[in-house]
């Protein structure tokens, strides 16, 4: 059954064909916004061949189908445009696309967080209510996870109204606003985030079954889908299923909320490649200017391995679109749990979080932090405004040279002398404040014996902070804001909360002590 999307798009491919019926995929469709200033693609299928010809804003191409059908032009580079224009192709049939825009293209990808609706964020009726933004263009990949790898999905560019924005990724659509009203251009988003995915889902399969860094990862998958295709595995889901109908029907006749369907691992979200293949695939090659991330929660529990397989994502998708190093920016796990005022100790969370700040060293990437955004009782805070506004700062100052504070301040050295630590931060060009109360919360110390204990932060000048603990004479390293939901109240004094960190290496809660396992993702 694994085979059937592929076959289905093969068949599909090769009727029309037999029809002479010029295919183009839905990412290039009426009401899409194409990327500024760059070179972007233009392709679709045809009978091997056929002529094409592509005409927009005055250019003129032509390109003749392959052997496989598929045919490709690359538009000249265009400035922004806001008037509605047509892009025709003429091949065995013709085909007029119509409304379309130039300006920003950003696509939205991650998990449940981006994917969270507008309709439920913290105040997504009066956001619906003035949605009516024309020069807004959305469009959304439906979730299909396979191993075989799709060259389009059905969907459709839509403006912004009260109607399309609704069902639209919260952070996607306000990060978008926000650009369009500074910028004064159209933006263009694509959604296609999928809710608990792990961010192995969303990598070529190959490409992590041949980088020795996630053998024991792929070993485990490959262990798991021998497991559930054997006839045993396959038994075994159908009882799970019967047994899940027979529930289901009791829960309903009873008035009950039915419980969930088991979980398909082979076609769903957190199989390797798969998010990939069905989601990812289609939308490789059309023109944008960057992404903007938020995943990890399902990857907590592997978050030393996440430190490696989240930059080879980033570098992997680079890789795909052959645009270079394109902006990429993400979303910091939020504070999440019971809320605790505890020394620092194991957090998977924390360590999460250590990961994903690691991954700005890769160029032409940056992180916003929310430690502060989050609800302990909800892995889905409903504050998505606040997320979005901190996210768009970075390609406000670094792809569009605006000038204005974007960079949470972050842990740049440390200085012990007897039983006192010093902290300095690099502000980027701020200083620190806490929060509420004079004291700065968040911080703990340990000494040799690697036991935590609270701490006491005080301000000293602008941008350091001294921090003492009673219990802890001789300390040897610190600790800030490390916890799954800490309490803690350091921010920039223009309001960007200080990014969490550790001065120590000891190992990590999640480092593997033996092959980790797929399906021990943190279900949401």
């Amino acid at each position: 059954m694994k085979k059937l999307p592929s076959l289905l798009a093969l068949s599909w491919l090769l009727t029309s064909a037999l029809r002479a019926e010029l295919i183009i995929p839905a990412i290039i469709g009426d009401h899409m916004v194409l990327q500024q200033k760059q070179s972007d693609p233009i392709w679709g299928w045809d009978t091997p061949g056929t002529k094409i010809a592509v005409t927009f804003a005055g250019q003129n191409y032509s390109t003749t189908a392959g052997a496989d059908g598929k045919w490709t032009v690359k538009l000249a580079p265009l400035p922004a445009n806001a008037t509605p224009q047509t892009l025709t192709v003429s091949g065995s049939t013709r085909r007029e696309i119509r409304d379309v825009l130039i300006g920003e293209v950003w696509m939205c990808s991650g998990q449940s967080n981006m994917q969270l609706q507008l309709a439920f964020e913290r105040n997504g009726d009066l956001e619906t209510a003035e949605a009516e933004l024309p020069n807004l263009r959305l469009i959304t990949v439906p979730k299909l996870g396979t191993q075989e790898l799709q060259n389009d999905f059905k969907g459709q560019w839509q403006a912004s109204t009260p109607e399309t924005v609704r069902g639209f990724s919260a952070v996607g659509f306000l990060f978008g606003r926000y650009l369009g009203e500074v910028l004064k251009v159209p933006v263009g988003l694509i959604n296609n985030s999928w809710g608990a995915s792990q961010a192995e889902a969303w990598v070529r399969r190959s490409a992590l079954q041949s980088d020795p860094r996630f053998k024991a990862l792929m070993d485990a998958t490959l262990k798991r889908e021998a497991e559930l295709k054997s006839e045993k595995g396959q038994a075994a889901f159908a009882k799970a299923m019967a047994e899940w109908k027979s529930a289901s029907e009791k829960a309903k006749a009873e008035g009950k909320t039915p419980p969930r369907p088991p979980t398909q691992w082979l076609t769903g979200q957190y199989f390797a490649g798969n998010v990939f293949a069905g989601v990812l695939h289609p939308t490789i090659g059309f023109g944008i200017k960057g992404v903007i991330w938020y995943q990890g929660e399902s990857n907590a529990v592997g978050a030393y391995q996440y430190a490696s397989l989240f930059p080879f994502l980033i570098e992997q998708w680079r890789k795909e679109w052959g645009q270079g190093d394109f902006p990429f920016y993400w979303v910091q796990l939020a504070n999440y749990q019971t809320a605790y005022h505890l020394p620092a100790g194991d957090s998977y969370w924390a360590e999460l979080r250590e990961a994903q700040t690691k991954a700005m060293r890769l160029p032409n990437t940056g992180q916003a932090v929310t430690i502060d955004l989050g609800e302990g009782s909800d892995i889905h805070p409903k504050n998505k405004h606040d997320v979005a506004a901190r996210l768009v700062r970075w390609p406000l100052v670094k792809d569009y040279g605006m000038n204005l504070p974007y960079h949470s301040p972050e842990f740049k050295g440390l200085t012990i002398a007897s039983n006192k630590a010093l902290v300095a931060f690099d502000c980027f060009g701020s200083g620190l404040r806490p929060f509420g109360v004079p004291e700065a919360l968040g911080f703990a110390l340990c000494g040799a014996d690697r036991v935590w204990h609270l701490a006491k932060g005080t301000m000293v000048g602008t941008n350091e902070v001294e921090v003492c603990s009673s219990e802890v004479a001789a300390p040897i390293a610190v600790r800030y804001a490390w916890a799954d939901n800490p309490v803690c109240n350091l921010y920039s004094s223009d309001g960007l909360p200080v990014t969490p960190f550790r001065t120590d290496n000891f190992k990590m809660t999640t480092e593997p002590k033996a092959p980790p396992s797929p399906s021990r993702a943190h279900k949401e």
